[in-house]
């Protein structure tokens, strides 16, 4: 029997307000979850958010391209269309 393989983890020092960690302990206790539990759910989240938008953005950008192609494609065979009527 082969031993599962735990996910390499790295430790991260970040400083938060005081506030926000008393948010954080709250949202924790509340949730009946670990604070670095939440805390890597949340970073993820968050990085899922961020890449999503980029994602959108770069189709947003090549839709723009492809339709400015599609243009001029048109504008190339305007005349063209023209003959058959």
């Amino acid at each position: 029997m082969q031993p599962t393989l735990q996910p390499k983890k790295a430790r991260l020092n970040v400083q938060i307000s005081l506030e926000l960690k008393n948010k954080l302990y709250h949202v924790s206790a509340a949730q009946g979850k670990k604070v670095s539990v939440l805390v890597r759910e949340s970073i993820d989240e968050k990085i899922k958010q961020i890449e999503k938008k980029m994602f959108e953005e770069k189709m947003k950008c090549a839709y723009q391209e492809l339709a400015q192609e599609n243009l001029k494609i048109s504008e190339d065979f305007k005349y063209i269309d023209n003959e058959n009527i």
